[in-house]
């Protein structure tokens, strides 16, 4: 079930108001999100509920198995926990691995094979179906069982609570990617109406609708009839079709999760935020760290911290690096694109701890000193258009990136790039589609630089303007009128293929 969508906008006010005004107390609330839950993704395509169901039961299991060992006297128990947690991560990530990467090792198995040897294994390949949300849903049960194995989190014991954590719709399909040290706790816990959070929620899933519908589905309608005949257009002409690609992502990524997660205030549970205006970043780092968090953190915490880190040799941070951005790429798709994509963005960030911050540890002593001989305004006008340069080669570095992510195959994505860097300055002819999406895309770049310390860009609790009741509903209704009058054709978000 797609959050765009009318069933949605009926199935909403059905499980909210039985969850506050019929199942009032926790035990029924849980049942219930697990029942809307299951009926919410299994709209899609039932089968594939037993999937969720047994990465549920494999984890919650493992829990109970882990804690039961441990118990009794230590050495050897902590070896059966062990392969106990190990055993559960070879499971999930096998099915993982077959409903996610078959298609992918397969055809690139047959490839080899042909230009090596000329011969077609044809009997290799199967069509696998992509469940939707597997790897988001996989990766928050295997973050439990490893939370347990390293006795971050307790072992709970209420199997209903679980699978509301594993299964809450909110999130369900493309995150955030929750912890259960975040979000269980809230399943085992009375959960009370909250007026002021309820609405705050209505907001952020509104602003997250308007990112939708009538940014990220424009920029789609305008690219894609466009992206195959990339080769008819001038350098300039890609570089706008590389920025519809770079604010659809955006918009539809951080727009699900806006709604997701004020999706989920409405039913008192809070999710973490999973974008931080990572467009205005100003180092590839800083991008990493800003954009679709839950995962990056997942990465860090369960990959990069285990692998040794920043707190080793220089040549095993590097190294650290390439397997989280190589993982990263991967997880996002089966296709080589996408591990070119996260390997692109691993050595900028290498090159960036290499070069520039090493430069500035070994110059910081010296700028302060060379501050002292400036003027406070000067100081302040050479470090805002620092700032400005600094966000603005981090955009354009995530820019070809996103070329990459968007390409069909590695040698479309290199002659992409090498057409809008070679020729940017041949032809000044712009030829792309209707020029609302580009005022729309300024507007949002603006806004949200101006809403930047806020959860969301609906929060006015400071603004005089926005106390005016008046002044807020008329706002709200006029991006409801955006939604109705300029939304663009209905897509499918793009992260349920991940």
């Amino acid at each position: 079930m797609n959050f765009n969508s009318l069933e949605f906008l009926v199935f909403l006010p059905i499980v909210f108001l039985l969850y506050w005004f019929v199942f009032q107390k926790r035990e029924w609330q849980n049942l219930l999100v697990v029942t809307a839950s299951y009926v919410f993704y299994g709209w899609w395509d039932w089968r594939f509920l037993f999937l969720i169901v047994f990465t549920s039961l494999c984890s919650f299991y493992s829990g109970l198995l882990i804690e039961r060992w441990r118990r009794s006297t230590p050495q050897s128990n902590n070896t059966k926990a062990r392969l106990v947690c190990t055993a559960n991560l070879v499971v999930n990530f096998l099915i993982l691995g077959v409903f996610k990467y078959y298609n992918f090792f397969a055809e690139s198995l047959v490839q080899l094979f042909w230009q090596l040897f000329h011969y077609e294994l044809g009997w290799v390949t199967l069509n696998v179906v992509l469940p939707v949300g597997i790897s988001f849903y996989t990766f928050q049960a295997l973050s439990y069982t490893i939370d347990v194995y390293r006795k971050d989190v307790a072992v709970t014991h209420n199997i209903v609570e679980f699978c509301a954590f594993i299964s809450f719709f909110p999130q369900l399909v493309a995150g955030p990617i929750e912890r259960a040290k975040n979000l269980l706790p809230q399943f085992q816990k009375d959960r009370h109406f909250d007026y002021a959070q309820a609405v705050d929620g209505c907001r952020q899933m509104l602003w997250g609708f308007f990112k939708k519908v009538v940014i990220a589905d424009r920029c789609a309608a305008n690219l894609n009839p466009l992206w195959d005949n990339y080769a008819d257009y001038s350098g300039v002409s890609l570089w706008g079709l590389a920025l519809l690609f770079t604010f659809q992502i955006y918009c539809d990524f951080s727009g699900y999760s806006d709604i997701a997660i004020g999706c989920a205030r409405l039913f008192g549970i809070r999710l973490q935020s999973n974008f931080n205006y990572p467009y205005l970043s100003k180092s590839i780092p800083e991008f990493w760290r800003r954009w679709h968090i839950s995962l990056m953190t997942w990465f860090r915490d369960y990959v990069y911290f285990p692998l040794g880190g920043s707190r080793c040799s220089l040549w095993k941070v590097v190294r650290n690096t390439f397997i989280v951005f190589g993982i990263s790429g991967l997880w996002h798709g089966a296709n080589w694109t996408f591990v070119c994509w996260g390997l692109y963005h691993g050595s900028l960030v290498v090159l960036y701890r290499l070069f520039v911050k090493r430069g500035h540890e070994s110059g910081h002593h010296q700028q302060q000193d060379i501050s002292h001989t400036l003027a406070p305004s000067h100081s302040r006008i050479l470090g805002r258009i620092k700032d400005i340069c600094n966000v603005t080669l981090t955009f354009l570095l995530a820019v070809i990136g996103w070329v990459i992510f968007r390409a069909e195959n590695i040698s479309q994505a290199w002659d992409f790039v090498s057409r809008m860097i070679l020729t940017a300055f041949d032809d000044f002819h712009f030829r792309l589609g209707s020029a609302n999406t580009f005022i729309a895309i300024l507007l949002l770049f603006i806004v949200e630089y101006l809403q930047r310390d806020k959860a969301h860009v609906l929060q006015f609790p400071d603004n005089r303007l926005f106390r005016c009741s008046t002044v807020r509903y008329s706002l709200y209704a006029s991006i409801v009128l955006l939604l109705f009058f300029y939304a663009g054709e209905v897509q499918t978000f793009i992260y349920f293929q991940f």
